[in-house]
């Protein structure tokens, strides 16, 4: 049955902002996917902290499964946390690490982001796994 599925998120205010960098191996991870899905964007679950990262050319998102508003009669799950990858191209070698601006929406998003960076890791491997098994 052909046909398409949408989510709505919805982005809060924003709290936060810094700058850092994360590892080359986890960002060229999430270029690669991206690169050959043949979609604009790429859903990965992680199920051990109940968030689903969505990664598109811009950022990833992390969306909290369980936190869902309502705007203008519209409902949607909430970001809690943004990678964005507003530097991606100033790297001069594959294997030097990413600068990222780290967006914060939520006071407790600082300790899910302590978590997301092994977690998502562990996601972006198992979703790598089974596209290999198809």
């Amino acid at each position: 049955m052909a046909g398409s599925l949408s989510e709505t998120f919805f982005r809060p205010d924003e709290i936060a902002r810094e700058s850092l960098n994360i590892p080359a191996s986890l960002y060229n991870q999430c270029r690669l996917m991206l690169a050959r899905c043949q979609y604009d964007h790429i859903f990965v679950p992680i199920r051990a902290l109940q968030y689903q990262a969505v990664i598109d050319d811009a950022e990833v998102i992390f969306v909290d499964n369980l936190a869902y508003a309502v705007r203008d009669g519209e409902g949607g799950k909430l970001i809690r946390v943004a990678w964005q990858f507003c530097h991606h191209g100033e790297r001069d070698d594959i294997n030097e690490p990413a600068t990222i601006d780290l967006v914060y929406y939520d006071k407790e998003s600082p300790q899910i982001q302590n978590r997301l960076i092994g977690e998502f890791t562990k996601a972006l491997a198992i979703l790598e796994e089974r596209s290999k098994e198809r």
